[in-house]
């Protein structure tokens, strides 16, 4: 699976968080400053080619909706940072983000909770 580019990441964001969405509600979906209607189109389309984005016919417009799931890009984009800056190990970026955020004690414990939870 290709890694998306930041613009792309936004607009495929914009399209789980709606499910079914034409280009001018995706627009509303991103942040300021938004990007022109064409900008929008040409991304879309190129997330099609990509096979993240797929659409139905509403008339003579097009209607997206995702092709691949939101988890299942989360699971890619988490492995290639894992695997990018923390040498293929979960307990350094566990480590890296409890110092570098400063997770409360109460967070690492509901991450302690989440991990028995998933070994059961």
């Amino acid at each position: 699976m290709q890694k998306l580019a930041k613009r792309e990441e936004q607009i495929m964001q914009a399209v789980w968080n709606l499910d079914k969405a034409f280009i001018k509600e995706i627009i509303q979906e991103l942040p300021e400053p938004k990007p022109h209607y064409n900008s929008v189109a040409t991304i879309v389309k190129i997330l099609e080619e990509k096979g993240f984005l797929a659409h139905d016919s509403v008339g003579n417009i097009f209607q997206y909706y995702p092709a691949i799931a939101k988890e299942e890009y989360q699971k890619h984009a988490m492995k290639d940072v894992v695997s990018q800056y923390f040498d293929n190990s979960y307990s350094r970026m566990l480590a890296f983000f409890a110092k570098e955020q400063k997770l409360t004690e109460a967070e690492l414990n509901d991450i302690i909770e989440i991990i028995k939870s998933n070994k059961k």
